[in-house]
């Protein structure tokens, strides 16, 4: 499964993306899981509340079911004013 990064996360991950093999159906609390885990480094960064995750372009929340073909996308919190 591909996963994209956004914005501060692209550039502290110091990719756009990363392929993981994860087994399908999933959630996206797992996939955050495997995320830290291929980034001990950065596990901080990846956490809830701290990335922000989107599927198929639509913001959701932890234990959101992923299928086969879903685009997945972690970002950071984003402000604005």
């Amino acid at each position: 499964m591909k996963i994209l990064f956004f914005a501060a996360l692209r550039e502290r991950l110091n990719c756009d993306h990363v392929q993981l093999d994860i087994p399908l159906p999933s959630d996206t609390n797992s996939i955050r899981s495997a995320l830290q885990q291929t980034f001990p480094e950065q596990a901080d960064i990846l956490a809830d509340g701290k990335a922000l995750v989107a599927v198929n372009q639509t913001l959701t929340h932890d234990n959101t079911g992923v299928k086969e073909g879903d685009e997945v996308a972690f970002f950071p919190p984003v402000t604005g004013g």
